[in-house]
């Protein structure tokens, strides 16, 4: 496992990072999901991502029940708040309220003293930004969070962020965007003011929720027990992707693959990893093997006739229906 710094912080992540956005406490049993985890130390992963408001905050649960008894100097946590975690109307957004609450309440469910990275899952238009910034400085002058960083936030949102940051006395260094062949969109603005200011991405989704695994065929059912089959593990959004041109383009990426020695889906997680913005690239797994095949991805330098070819293949997906490339990112 190779290691990057976060944005132009001190801070080293591996360059895989383990999430468990759909699949701990809702997709995968326990065990299943402690096994992951397991693997995903084995392999080398010290950056871990969840959010308060995955499977409803049970997913912050077994993710530290599955950390526990690990050196907590040799982990870097990474969690989010924005979303839904309560019925009341201050159980959401970025508000003082929610956000002091929030992080009182994720350190509580993963059994730490401090997170290495607290991110504000979304922009909050209904809440001030400058009271969001001011309550993320408290969390990090009191030592509850390490690092504060922002998920889909727009070139602008973050360039306002930053400025009142610097003002409170500290820093923003990330963003977590989708990001993979088929998402592109951040690499016209987002990016570029990314790298004048100093954060770095934490992408999420580089297989496309699976669908870069190449295992669904264009005109064929998704195989029994693959993420496409199953409502908990967000079957909407992966079938939104999986129109007959969009898997039929990803067939014609695996000569590519097999040419570079990778399987499809490391070859996926390694063109995201050539971005020198990206500082970690996020995988999930419901297995074990999942895993230790998505980390073969790290260190992996892609020569530049192959994605050259990449380019060509995915641009000419991008030429038919430009829309579903460029179309703005949701996410549960």
């Amino acid at each position: 496992m190779e290691f990057r710094h976060l944005g132009r912080s001190g801070l080293l992540v591996s360059e895989i990072a383990y999430g468990n956005w759909i699949t701990h406490g809702s997709q995968v049993e326990e065990e299943a999901a402690a096994a992951c985890v397991r693997a995903a130390l084995d392999v080398g992963i010290t950056t871990f991502d969840t959010a308060d408001a995955y499977a409803n905050t049970r997913a912050e649960e077994v993710l530290g029940r599955a950390l526990k008894g690990e050196r907590r100097e040799g982990l870097e946590i990474f969690t989010k708040v924005f979303w839904p975690t309560g019925p009341g109307p201050n159980d959401r957004g970025l508000s003082r309220k929610h956000v002091m609450e929030s992080i009182n309440g994720s350190l509580r469910r993963l059994r730490m003293d401090y997170v290495d990275l607290y991110q504000a899952h979304r922009f909050d238009h209904s809440t001030p930004i400058e009271e969001t910034m001011e309550a993320f400085a408290d969390i990090v002058h009191s030592g509850k969070a390490l690092y504060i960083g922002v998920s889909e936030w727009t070139a602008a949102q973050i360039r306002q962020g930053w400025e009142l940051a610097r003002e409170l006395k500290f820093r923003l260094v990330s963003n977590q965007p989708q990001y993979s062949m088929l998402w592109r969109v951040i690499e016209a603005e987002v990016v570029p003011t990314c790298e004048e200011l100093g954060l770095g991405q934490v992408v999420w989704s580089p297989v496309a929720q699976g669908v870069l695994t190449g295992k669904y065929a264009p005109g064929e059912q998704p195989p029994a027990g693959s993420r496409a089959t199953d409502d908990k593990s967000g079957a909407d959004f992966i079938k939104r992707l999986m129109t007959d041109e969009v898997l039929d383009t990803v067939q014609r990426l695996r000569p590519l693959a097999e040419q570079a020695g990778l399987s499809m889906a490391q070859l996926a997680v390694a063109w995201v990893l050539q971005n020198p913005n990206v500082s970690s690239a996020i995988i999930g797994a419901s297995r074990p093997e999942q895993v230790h095949d998505n980390a073969k991805a790290s260190g992996v330098r892609l020569e530049a006739d192959l994605m050259t070819a990449i380019d060509e293949v995915i641009g000419a997906l991008a030429e038919r229906d430009p829309a579903r490339t460029q179309s703005p990112a949701r996410r549960p």
